[in-house]
């Protein structure tokens, strides 16, 4: 996974990519505009004016970016973030870090004993089971007699 910053870059290159190809888009789907009343035949085959739907597209990608950029410059460290703060940031992390790693492996093994109850349950009913089938004479049915 990228840092922060190179993800912030990403991002504004992206919203650069989005701009352009926004103006390329709406330039290319303009209506011509006419000089001193001139129509030439390229001006009559143009197709009906999509811009609409391109503005709409164009602007929901731009304003997501830009709260993406937002979202990135406002998780960098502040400026009053000096290294020391960072550090005991950082050691307040792995102690905590360290606590979810002791309660994960009192769970796992308490996992660990419940899985062998549980099989240890289920290899007593198989017994039980099986020495029901073998203590069952198998009886006859009058068919066979």
């Amino acid at each position: 996974m990228a840092d922060r910053l190179t993800q912030l870059q990403d991002a504004v290159n992206s919203l650069a990519d989005q701009f352009c190809n926004a103006i390329g888009v709406l330039q290319q789907c303009a209506p011509p505009a006419s000089f001193n009343n001139i129509q030439t035949a390229l001006n009559k085959d143009q197709p009906a004016n999509p811009t609409e739907e391109y503005a709409q597209l164009f602007a929901a990608l731009i304003a997501r970016t830009a709260k993406d950029v937002d979202v990135l410059i406002d998780s960098l460290p502040s400026e009053e973030s000096t290294a020391a703060l960072q550090a005991a940031s950082l050691r307040q992390l792995e102690e905590e870090n360290h606590d979810a790693a002791a309660r994960l492996e009192e769970v796992v093994y308490r996992g660990d004993v419940l899985l062998e109850k549980i099989q240890s349950a289920l290899a007593d009913i198989a017994q039980s089971q099986l020495r029901t089938r073998n203590a069952v004479p198998a009886q006859v049915s009058p068919n066979e007699s």
